[in-house]
């Protein structure tokens, strides 16, 4: 009754008829209701009383008023407290027969999947929602790699490009609290599509946005909706499955997300570095090769739309959630679905789940701190290496005097320090890594010049003129301007050619190695998946990638530290494919997709933190990053030994 009319009427009739059933309940005055047709001495047995065992009998007394013999001046059991514990009794034995009902069920239900087999359907669902999981993998990738062309375009500063990092993380957290609590509400393909078009949306406008602020919105939005894809496909998929190959299934399944890290990785190497492959309108719209690079990479999931559509919602929660769902429809019309999503959440800490909860949520946060942490710290480190490789190629010029010169070629990684240049024309010419530092400029002519890291500190500029430069102010520090001009300044912070196309490839290539590397530890983790059990497969890749974070030490050179990317990936995919098999199958079907998507929320959170705290160490020490990431590795595989074991259990 959601009517507060009808439900206080409705009680109030419920109490009305309680008052002529119960004529002998006591009164506030201590007496008893007696019953106006009084029954026969001789009448004391009924017919109405035949059949039922003696503790069940009305006693004769009692059905007058009379208290029993034996009840004394208390008169025995209140008849309030007599009720309540009869309604308790009836709902405990209610609540066994529904947890019997429910345990039948999922045998069933069972059967008819081994029944059914493994065959055509499975493989096709398999695709379908392997590509919402490809489109996953690719969202992790995106940022990363359009930030070194992206930072140009918006002239975006460290801290912009940081939160523009770990934008995407903070997306992706809400997205799966929010989807996969809808998920057991609303179905899992009605929320997936939901979830995967909002994506696509967004994931498109950011491809074409201009402003830092509207495309950190947009990559927000897109990650809120790639959120639920995780959640929601482990748990549709793992309801079309049979016990005896789903954590095989569910293992193969995983290897969609390596898939699109590869997929983004190729599209950046084939795109990004191509920049004739451009417009602008003026110098107030430029869609440069990253912004062609962001578009391409909304194709996975926009093909899982189309996909998804031919396929059925899972028959298991229209068995088990659906009929409850039906009752509360008016509810969640009337703008309650939100509470119905909380209610359904605070169910996954119940006495029956909290334990599990809180285990999961531990082991959830360890991986994610030690994964994500690392993954990024790798890249990071390996940038790291090549800058100092590269300012270890500096040269450096001091006091040089040059008069009457021409400069129309490139000038590159330099350093020169109290020059005196007179009269020198720098023209036509790309500046790329140079510092010019307490050093006099008089009458020279600077014309049409692209820079990248180039400064001039403490220098002085004489009747100098600055033509259609990028040389703005920002890059003149501490410097005195002498009836100096700057015309026709070269507008914004333009996408400039001069970067470093080698390094941009060793960035994509890095990326292509360390995803590929996790094919092995796929495939392993498939095939033993249900032969040894998810604990001993989460805990034992766990624990050997934690012995694997100690080998850090010796990543002095970047094929070393490449070669340690790969190593960590491979193994620790072992662990990531035993957590999602294992969260799909500890938790019952009307709060697995809740569950599974709290949980992801908080590996999200765990690896914002993560990134945040390993990053922060880059060129200061390694011993930080290797110590917190073994320590929670090692955390990690302690706790999932404590876990109960799923292999071989029909799904709750």
């Amino acid at each position: 009754m959601t009517d507060e009319y009808t439900r206080r009427s409705y009680k109030r009739f419920e109490e009305e008829d309680d008052d002529d059933d119960y004529a002998g309940m006591p009164s506030n005055d201590g007496g008893y209701y007696r019953n106006d047709s009084r029954a026969n001495d001789d009448e004391g047995h009924s017919d109405s009383t035949e059949g039922h065992d003696e503790d069940d009998e009305i006693y004769e007394g009692e059905y007058q008023g009379i208290p029993r013999a034996d009840s004394g001046k208390a008169g025995g059991m209140d008849g309030v407290a007599a009720i309540e514990a009869q309604q308790f009794r009836d709902l405990s034995a209610f609540e066994g027969e529904r947890r019997k009902d429910q345990e039948e069920l999922a045998q069933q239900y069972e059967t008819i999947l081994q029944e059914c087999g493994h065959g055509k359907f499975q493989w096709t669902l398999y695709f379908v929602l392997g590509l919402a999981l490809m489109a996953d993998g690719v969202e992790i990738f995106v940022v990363g790699f359009v930030l070194p062309s992206a930072e140009k375009d918006m002239c975006l500063s460290e801290p912009n490009k940081g939160m523009l990092g770990l934008i995407v993380y903070l997306g992706m957290m809400v997205g799966a609290f929010v989807w996969g609590g809808l998920a057991d509400r609303i179905g899992r393909r009605q929320t997936l599509l939901i979830s995967l078009s909002i994506n696509s949306v967004f994931a498109f406008f950011s491809s074409f946005v201009q402003g830092y602020v509207s495309f950190l919105f947009c990559r927000l939005a897109s990650g809120v909706g790639i959120g639920g894809s995780i959640p929601i496909v482990f748990s549709y998929y793992s309801e079309f499955l049979a016990q005896e190959k789903r954590g095989e299934h569910l293992s193969w399944l995983c290897m969609f997300w390596m898939i699109g890290g590869i997929y983004a990785s190729a599209m950046a190497w084939a795109i990004i570095p191509h920049y004739g492959w451009s417009f602008q309108m003026g110098s107030a719209y430029q869609f440069h090769s990253w912004r062609v690079f962001v578009l391409v990479c909304a194709f996975p999931s926009v093909a899982a739309i189309s996909a998804l559509t031919t396929m059925p919602e899972s028959p298991r929660f229209y068995l088990e959630v659906s009929p409850s769902f039906r009752s509360c429809c008016d509810e969640i019309v009337s703008k309650r679905k939100s509470q119905h999503v909380w209610n359904n959440f605070q169910t996954v800490f119940s006495p029956e789940y909290r334990r599990t909860t809180y285990m999961m949520m531990a082991v959830w946060f360890s991986m994610s701190f030690s994964y994500y942490g690392l993954t990024v710290w790798f890249p990071d480190m390996i940038k790291y290496l090549q800058k100092q490789e590269y300012a270890s190629r500096t040269k450096v010029f001091v006091k040089e005097r040059v008069e009457h010169v021409t400069f129309n070629f490139t000038l590159e990684n330099q350093v020169h320090r109290q020059g005196e240049y007179f009269n020198d024309k720098f023209m036509n010419m790309k500046m790329k890594s140079m510092v010019f530092e307490d050093s006099l400029f008089e009458e020279c002519y600077f014309e049409d010049i692209t820079s990248s890291n180039t400064f001039f500190k403490n220098c002085t500029f004489i009747a100098t003129l600055f033509y259609n430069t990028d040389l703005f102010k920002y890059r003149l520090i501490n410097c005195k301007l002498i009836n100096s001009t700057f015309l026709h300044n070269k507008e914004g912070c333009l996408l400039s050619d001069i970067s470093d196309e080698n390094n941009a490839y060793m960035i994509y290539f890095v990326s292509f190695l360390g995803t590929l590397a996790v094919l092995p530890g796929n495939i392993v983790s498939a095939l033993l998946m249900d032969k040894i059990g998810r604990l001993r497969m989460l805990a034992g890749s766990s624990v050997i990638s934690c012995v694997s974070c100690f080998f850090l030490s010796f990543g002095n050179s970047e094929s070393a530290m490449i070669a340690l990317l790969c190593l960590f990936g491979g193994i620790s995919i072992a662990s990531w494919n035993s957590l999602d098999v294992l969260t799909v199958e500890l938790y019952p079907s009307h709060k697995r997709t809740t569950a599974f998507g709290f949980l992801n929320a908080l590996c999200k959170l765990a690896a914002v933190l993560g990134i945040s705290i390993f990053t922060s160490f880059v060129g200061i020490t390694k011993a930080v990053p290797i110590l917190f990431a073994s320590g929670a590795l090692a955390l990690g595989s302690f706790l999932a030994l404590k876990l109960p074991e799923t292999r071989g259990q029909v799904l709750q």
